[in-house]
């Protein structure tokens, strides 16, 4: 997630009395730049941490039920995918294969990994604990790792940089990391809840040219964060690149003095990080773009359509305890990455009130929140599920252009829930400071003499009797009102267990390796039905739960087509599209020799060496549909099998 975080003398009109006491270190000789002093950890931190640990498990706490046999109910062909990413690192490590393609899936094609959501950054760490435990254990362990992950290090940069309350940074550090958009996108998702890097990567940026910093390293450690995050979502990376390109304008018109004497080394050590991102990434960067099976763009430009609803904003999500399910059908199936229901709008836009004078921060998560959240609309503003005739941002602008085609304006609102995470810890910074205000002192009444006479000592404002009662009274109340508002808007928001779903496992014949003398080197398992992007969701898994021990033909990826747009999943064959169609109609259809010849044609294509039925709701059409197809079937262990090498040769 995008997280703006800032150094902490934006948080007011002035440097806080922490940084202005500071003492003057070697990196500001000179420079009048006072060092802030390191905060060690505390037991509230790992109280903090703690807390976030529990929450990613409660997220995925049905997946525990039965980890070996549950996948998301709302998304189980991507969670699919994600279990088939883990093999594919551990298959990749074990092998010493480029982890870049694959050959495991849509053979003989194979499919490119940097063209696709690969996760190559957390795979190839976790190759061990999938080799150990299997990827069922490693996604659950990833998905909940992630999330609190993310929440830690969101934590820590905002009590490190830009707020002074432990509980402020604890609610802002939650909010980021467990925010309705990000635990919807966990339901199958977790690139999309791997965020742990971005917080350190934005306070790394703002950071930059800041008098007595050695440009050097700000920019190579910039550049190995940058260059890490590639392999784990370019997505956000891009979305935390707007959000930074924001925040430094809006930082600059509001501050210009200042950025002028920080534009050197600002430019500096971002060119320096840039040039060693693009040193290590150069490669992997080139190879997704003109590599095998690589791909210019979406077919039909489907994802720059996806704009935001109005009335999402203030509709609780589904995944929160406050969420209902039923909403979903008046607004439509969306990625959830607005709905934060009406109680936190509300407070967001009394914080935004409140701070927006006296804090630079908050001037600059308000520049956020507008920014985005129009960006977010799309190409047509859309109000509680319907099209409106207003034209949206995105109507202006062009599908065709680099990046912009490959945009969904909705993830633009990741920033949104970003910037509100951090406003969220300001405002309780916000009235922690106002708790903590010295009060001011009454001076006693004078003598007539011009001295204070001893019966008139002075009282201090926490009992005033005179002008100082009002704000002595308001301190007291503002406190805990504002502290209820915003537990109010936040509680609402707390994360339930992801919605989880049974699936069968795999047929014996497959994990218990009885494939094995079917399928030689250089040949592949075809399993029925063939996997893609809407059916085959069992056999997928056939791949990843024996660790990539055959190529199958299919499966669930994106890649080129004939006119190298990008498509879902391998261009259907006859044969693929005969299954797919029998499957939907429940009957045997009309079988002509010009069907047979066509199957052993797609066969030899796919270098088949097997096609194996396990079982399957359409188990006795499918096999009256193969039989027809390739003659009769033998029952080997608990799966119908074809051995077609004589067919294929």
């Amino acid at each position: 997630m995008a997280v703006p975080v800032v150094d902490p003398s934006l948080n007011s009109e002035s440097a806080p009395v922490a940084a202005q006491a500071a003492p003057t270190g070697p990196d500001g000789a000179g420079t009048g730049t006072p060092r802030r002093p390191r905060r060690r950890p505390t037991r509230a931190d790992a109280l903090a941490i703690g807390a976030y640990v529990l929450l990613g498990v409660l997220v995925c706490l049905n997946y525990w039920g039965d980890v070996q046999h549950r996948v998301s109910s709302h998304l189980p062909t991507d969670h699919s995918w994600f279990e088939w990413l883990f093999s594919h690192g551990a298959y990749s490590l074990r092998h010493l294969e480029n982890p870049l393609f694959s050959m495991r899936q849509n053979a003989p094609d194979g499919v490119n990994m940097m063209a696709n959501t690969s996760l190559l950054g957390a795979t190839l760490p976790l190759a061990p604990v999938t080799w150990l435990f299997g990827p069922q254990v490693t996604y659950a362990l990833y998905l909940g790792g992630a999330l609190a992950a993310t929440a830690g290090t969101s934590y820590w940069m905002l009590s490190r940089h830009l707020v002074r309350s432990r509980a402020a940074a604890f609610v802002g550090g939650a909010f980021l990391g467990f925010a309705p958009g990000i635990v919807h996108h966990a339901n199958g998702q977790p690139n999309f809840v791997s965020n742990y890097l971005l917080p350190v990567i934005v306070a790394r940026v703002l950071r930059l040219g800041e008098p007595g910093r050695s440009w050097r390293r700000d920019g190579v450690v910039l550049g190995l964060l940058v260059a890490y995050q590639i392999f784990i979502n370019e997505e956000m990376l891009l979305l935390t690149a707007l959000g930074c390109l924001v925040v430094v304008a809006a930082y600059a018109v509001q501050r210009p003095r200042a950025a002028r004497q920080r534009v050197g080394g600002f430019l500096a050590a971002l060119g320096l990080g840039g040039g060693l991102t693009l040193l290590l990434t150069a490669y992997p960067i080139w190879f997704q773009f003109n590599g095998p099976q690589s791909y210019r763009g979406l077919q039909g430009g489907v994802f720059h359509n996806w704009g935001e609803d109005l009335v999402a904003f203030v509709t609780f999500a589904r995944d929160t305890v406050a969420g209902d399910e039923a909403v979903e059908k008046t607004i439509g199936l969306t990625e959830q990455n607005t709905w934060f229901g009406w109680p936190l709008v509300l407070v967001a836009l009394a914080a935004l009130v409140l701070l927006v004078r006296r804090s630079l921060a908050a001037r600059i998560v308000a520049v956020l929140v507008v920014v985005f959240t129009v960006a977010s609309i799309g190409p047509v503003v859309r109000f509680d599920g319907a099209e409106t005739t207003i034209d949206g941002p995105w109507s202006y602008i062009s599908d065709d252009l680099p990046l912009v085609e490959m945009m969904m304006p909705t993830r633009l609102a990741l920033v949104v829930a970003a910037a509100l995470g951090v406003l969220l810890a300001l405002a309780w910074d916000a009235l922690a400071r106002t708790a903590q205000a010295p009060a001011p002192v009454v001076p006693a009444p004078r003598s007539p003499a011009g001295t204070t006479g001893p019966k008139a000592p002075a009282r201090a404002a926490g009992a005033p009797t005179g002008p100082t009662a009002g704000p002595a009274r308001a301190r007291r109340w503002t406190r805990p009102v504002g502290y209820a508002a915003v537990a109010l808007a936040v509680l609402p928001l707390v994360p339930r267990p992801l919605p989880a779903q049974q699936i069968d496992p795999p047929p014996r014949f497959i994990t218990a390796g009885g494939w094995r003398p079917y399928v030689p080197a250089g040949r592949t398992l075809v399993p029925v039905p063939i996997p893609s992007n809407v059916h085959g969701l069992p056999t997928l898994r056939w791949s990843a739960l024996t660790g990539h021990g055959f190529p199958i033909p299919g499966g669930y990826f994106i890649g080129p087509n004939a006119d190298g747009e990008g498509v879902f999943g391998a261009p259907n064959r006859p044969t693929s599209t005969l299954v797919y169609a029998t499957m939907d109609s429940g009957t045997l259809p009309p079988l002509t020799d010009e069907d047979r010849r066509q199957a052993v044609d797609d066969l030899r294509y796919w270098k088949a060496s097997v096609v194996v039925l396990g079982a399957h709701p359409r188990e006795a059409v499918l096999r009256d549909l193969m039989t027809a197809l390739l003659g009769p079937a033998q029952r080997v262990d608990d799966v119908w099998l074809w051995d077609v090498r004589p067919l294929v040769g």
